[in-house]
């Protein structure tokens, strides 16, 4: 009978040991860029499924939605805070598939400002006016081989648009649209 009492606690020992291995990075950096900019950023482990991504980078005008019409090619600044729960981690690795990097899918609450400091534009006299957006979203993350990650997501948000006061203009809030498809390399 001891016998059978020594596996069982050398089992349950094995699942804990194996189910604490299902954890999200303590900490990762890289760059990603899409269609819509580059960007470098960091994740750092808060709990085994919340992560806290922040990020710095160049999105496109394209994307912003703050510019003025017009213009051909614009890039802008854009810092980013987020919160990321990776809500499948353990279901992942309790099927032996990989998640190095944060490989999971993920919910978050995307957190960016766009400062009005410069823009990198071919068009001159390009102005641009700083905005705050939060944006509940709906992600996955992949790897490819040891270092390479791609990355999609969708949501939908709030975008308020700090605007120079003046008789015929005010600041102004809208509904902002965050759909993203982004391939990176993890340091």
């Amino acid at each position: 009978m001891k016998k059978y009492y020594l596996i069982l606690i050398l089992s349950f020992i094995t699942y804990f040991n194996y189910a604490q291995d299902a954890s999200v990075e303590s900490s990762t950096f890289g760059i990603q860029t899409g269609l819509l900019g580059v960007w470098a950023h960091n994740e750092f482990k808060l709990t085994n499924t919340l992560a806290l991504r922040s990020e710095v980078g160049f999105d496109s005008a394209i994307w912003g939605g703050h510019f003025y019409d017009g213009v051909g090619f614009v890039m802008a600044p854009v810092l980013t805070l987020e919160p990321r729960w990776y809500y499948n981690i353990k279901k992942r690795f309790a099927k032996s598939k990989t998640i190095d990097g944060n490989s999971a899918n993920f919910l978050s609450i995307k957190t960016s400002y766009h400062p009005d400091w410069f823009v990198i534009s071919n068009e001159d006299n390009v102005s641009v006016e700083s905005d705050l957006s939060v944006i509940p979203t709906w992600g996955i993350r992949r790897g490819i081989g040891r270092h390479f990650t791609y990355e999609t997501g969708i949501g939908v948000g709030y975008q308020y648009v700090f605007e120079q006061p003046s008789q015929f203009k005010s600041a102004e809030s809208n509904v902002i649209f965050n759909i993203h498809v982004r391939i990176g390399y993890r340091f």
